[in-house]
């Protein structure tokens, strides 16, 4: 898809205050597809979109049975085999349970097998309809999907008109298989307030099922009598559509050319093909780690063609840099106090090969893999294992460490099956002392939080929690109850599972287990604590939603960034010479699973609100300990530590140099340290 032409755009006001209270609604359409075969006899005056396409503009956006816009009262059907595929299921790219006897399953089926039976959508409006997407059932155990159909309008549901090709009735060749999604534009665009999907023919050894996507662009009715559905737009002047390779480049830099003193741009490596991996780093001082100051990044595009998360993260961009140069106070606190990092696409090879298709037709899984065909999400190092291996035969953490675990052998071969975009990740990884990070996916409405993969390895779903569960279910609680779409008591389920049971969080390997994943590599190879966000039912929203999803999670990305201040923070020195130590451990009394300080000594542990003691010990020095407390208030609590050499270091110190120390004192030395040691592995 090509980007729209932007519309001309007011002044921009100059000061945060002068703002308030100021929309626009300037919505942007999209570019879409056409085919350029011919599709088959039963109409050949058609023509169906499978692969081979060009670029054109679309007649009109989709109505929203994918995105949920249309809602289940607003779909019937002339039948049905059960609840679980009535008319409401009928819908784009819907997702079927994983179990046999799963109450949902995954589009409409038919009750009866006849050219009679139909799918209904009301528009509750006046609509010029222009197309039909559809797809087969979504299903393991089956296969049906419509290989050819008629299109009928009404406004009154009593009389209905075909859909015609000149005199004839058209009849619309369907799926062949039942993920590709087929595009069949009407011969020409029709004005009516229902239309009805009528299958003609269907998959021989299967039955009649169908997943559909209408295009249609609403129309004025002062008739109607149902409430305009009114979605808030957005008043922030943002750049709402899609943006490729090229574009994103290009919004990225414009962003750092009208806010240079606060951004930079930079590249952590490249994709197979060889696309850069660009970050905008977004700081008060950009380029330079502050000691003080926390460290937090946001992932997107992970799945290449979940690309919602992708288009969050350049408006970010775009309303940090503005709303900072307008002086919007919370804004520029958090510019000021916390070094952020934006990295829109991980998997930029995906998101090229989904684009190129567009938003109604890359399907659920087209784009998700890398060029190579490996799901980065499952390809990081397992980590896990070895932990709760270790914690089996009690070595954590006097023998085997409860964090910094580090990475396997094999896993660093070159001939592994690790990803570019991964190593580029994990370096990047290494390089920051990241604090606090989201992965922003698609394809549902939950937040999750490690671990991600089950203990028992023969479990496909087990609560697996971490050693910091309350903190994890603190952040994804805040991110899902600060999400509009997430905390609408109007939603319903995007597939088959209801989140909205568990307030819209859960517990990642208590939904399906995922061994390697990014978010438990990073708890347990590095500082940093990090949750999955799905943001959307629609994996690859039509441009004309993005506005609204902006609106959905503008405050969680704001207030999500907010929780990196959350705990204590501090700076272990060395007592004598107040130089900053590095990779000092940070225990905290009861949790069982430490952090590190940054290379100036600096550290964040993030915590609940409470009352904890804190120790922080060094290799050469003493350990000390002391009690901190974090309060309610987002404002992390200063624990700063000085540690003092161990005697035998002072003693070094105040020696000749070459000199050793008398045996006598060597002997005592290694008995204490001895007693140390015992002591440590009986403690609890």
């Amino acid at each position: 898809k090509a980007p729209a032409k932007d519309s001309a755009a007011p002044q921009e006001p100059r000061t945060y205050a002068q703002r308030q209270g100021m929309g626009h609604g300037d919505l942007r359409g999209r570019t879409g597809t056409r085919a350029c075969a011919h599709a088959s006899t039963l109409c050949p005056h058609l023509h169906a979109t499978h692969v081979h396409r060009v670029q054109r503009e679309p007649e009109c956006p989709p109505l929203g049975l994918e995105s949920l816009r249309v809602l289940d009262s607003q779909l019937r059907a002339s039948s049905d085999k059960r609840y679980g595929l009535g008319a409401h299921r009928g819908r784009l790219n819907i997702q079927s349970g994983l179990y046999d006897g799963d109450f949902y399953d995954g589009g409409w089926c038919a009750g009866q097998e006849d050219t009679e039976q139909w799918l209904e959508v009301d528009a509750r409006r006046l609509t010029n309809f222009t197309g039909v997407i559809t797809q087969g059932l979504n299903s393991i155990w089956t296969y049906d999907w419509v290989t050819s159909y008629k299109v009928q309008v009404s406004n009154d549901t009593h009389t209905w008109q075909p859909c015609r090709n000149g005199t004839e009735e058209a009849v619309f060749p369907g799926n062949k298989d039942p993920e590709t999604p087929v595009l069949n534009l009407l011969p020409s665009p029709v004005v009516a307030r229902y239309l009805r999907i009528n299958p003609q023919t269907w998959f021989q050894n299967g039955t009649i099922c169908l997943r559909a996507e209408v295009l249609g662009c609403p129309l004025p009715d002062p008739n109607n009598i149902y409430a305009w559905q009114s979605q808030p737009l957005p008043t922030d002047k943002l750049d709402f559509r899609h943006h490729n390779y090229k574009e994103m480049r290009k919004l990225m830099k414009r962003v750092n050319d009208e806010c240079p003193d606060i951004t930079r741009v930079y590249s952590i490596g490249k994709s197979y093909l060889g696309l850069k991996m660009y970050v905008m780093e977004i700081s008060d001082n950009p380029g330079q780690h502050e000691v003080g100051e926390p460290e937090f990044r946001y992932v997107a595009g992970m799945h290449g063609n979940e690309v919602l998360g992708r288009e969050l993260l350049l408006n970010l961009m775009e309303y940090l840099c503005r709303e900072f140069r307008l002086g919007n106070p919370r804004v520029v606190q958090l510019v000021t106090e916390t070094r952020i990092h934006l990295l829109p696409s991980m998997n930029p090879d995906g998101y090229e090969t989904a684009y190129k298709l567009g938003s109604e037709l890359s399907g659920w899984a087209m784009g998700r893999w890398t060029y190579e065909g490996i799901d980065l999400n499952h390809n990081f190092a397992d980590l896990n294992t070895a932990l709760w291996d270790a914690e089996d035969n009690d070595l954590v953490p006097h023998e085997f460490p409860n964090h910094y675990i580090p990475i396997p052998e094999y896993y660093t071969f070159a001939n592994a099956t690790v990803a570019p975009e991964t190593r580029a990740v994990i370096d990047w990884m290494q390089r920051y002392p990241f604090v606090l990070s989201a992965n922003l996916h698609g394809g549902e409405l939950v937040v999750t939080y490690p671990f991600d993969m089950t203990r028992t390895y023969w479990k496909a779903q087990e609560l697996t929690p971490t050693a910091d569960d309350g903190v994890f279910r603190w952040l994804a609680t805040v991110y899902a109850t600060s999400n509009l779409a997430m905390a609408s008591e109007e939603r319903r389920l995007c597939h088959y599972d209801d989140f909205t049971r568990f307030g819209n969080i859960i517990n990642g390997a208590n939904w399906h287990t995922v061994p390697g994943s990014m978010n438990d590599f990073s708890y347990l190879h590095t500082n940093c604590f990090e949750i999955t966000v799905e943001l959307s039912c629609d994996k690859f929203p039509h441009a004309s939603e993005l506005p609204a999803e902006w609106e959905n999670n503008r405050e969680s990305l704001l207030l999500y960034m907010e929780q990196v201040h959350r705990g204590i923070k501090g700076v272990v020195r060395d007592r004598d010479t107040e130089q900053g130590i590095a990779n000092a451990i940070i225990s905290v009394d009861g949790i069982n699973h430490d952090i590190r300080t940054a290379f100036d000594g600096d550290y964040w542990r993030l915590l609940n609100p409470g009352e904890y003691e804190v120790t922080a010990r060094a290799e050469g020095y003493e350990a000390a300990t002391q009690p901190c407390r974090v309060s309610y208030e987002n404002v992390p609590t200063p624990c700063s530590f000085h540690l003092a050499r161990e005697r035998r270091q002072r003693l070094r110190g105040r020696l000749p140099a070459g000199a050793r120390l008398p045996p006598d004192l060597v002997l005592r030395l290694r008995r204490q340290r001895l007693r140390r040691l015992r002591a440590h592995r009986r403690a609890p």
